[in-house]
């Protein structure tokens, strides 16, 4: 039995997976390049940099974070940062039991340093690929989030891959 022929739009998007696959685990190397001197890993990093406008439930992190992230899995990373002095719990007026979680002074001064050190990878690696390129890239990127979305919930997923 053979797989029924892709349209040269589904050939094109099924070429870019790999490729994106690769790109994020340089994105997570370069994240956790620029984390672990600081102590923490890209995990740790982003859930407290979700907290540092504003403290947040576990739950709103995990769905702020965007990326599939479990409750359960942000509830981990929190309970470290706050064991490790980057943030603490704070009581939540709105909820008794469901507490905010928000940075310590110490982990605004990391945010602070791994804010400096994102923007200068961030100015080496850009221009060689180029603003517009990243800009075409970046449209691309969100249509097929969309499209992808669109379809899985045209299918009844209801789930977001976090298994």
């Amino acid at each position: 039995m053979s797989a029924a022929a892709r349209t040269p739009a589904g050939d094109a998007l099924t070429a870019l997976v790999l490729p994106v696959f690769a790109l994020n685990a340089e994105f997570l190397a370069a994240a956790h390049d620029m984390a672990a001197p600081a102590g923490l890993t890209p995990a740790s990093w982003q859930v407290l940099a979700t907290t540092r406008d504003g403290p947040l439930t576990v739950s709103q992190i995990a769905r702020r974070v965007g990326l599939g992230l479990a409750r359960q899995s942000v509830q981990r990373v929190a309970d470290v940062l706050v064991e490790r002095g980057w943030a603490r719990y704070v009581d939540n007026p709105r909820h008794r039991r469901a507490r905010l979680v928000e940075p310590t002074p110490r982990g605004r001064r990391t945010l602070d340093d791994l804010t400096a050190a994102q923007h200068a990878w961030a100015d080496a690696v850009g221009p060689d690929v180029g603003a517009a390129a990243l800009g075409e890239a970046l449209a691309t990127i969100n249509a097929a989030i969309a499209a992808s979305r669109r379809y899985r919930a045209a299918a009844g997923s209801t789930g977001d891959g976090t298994g």
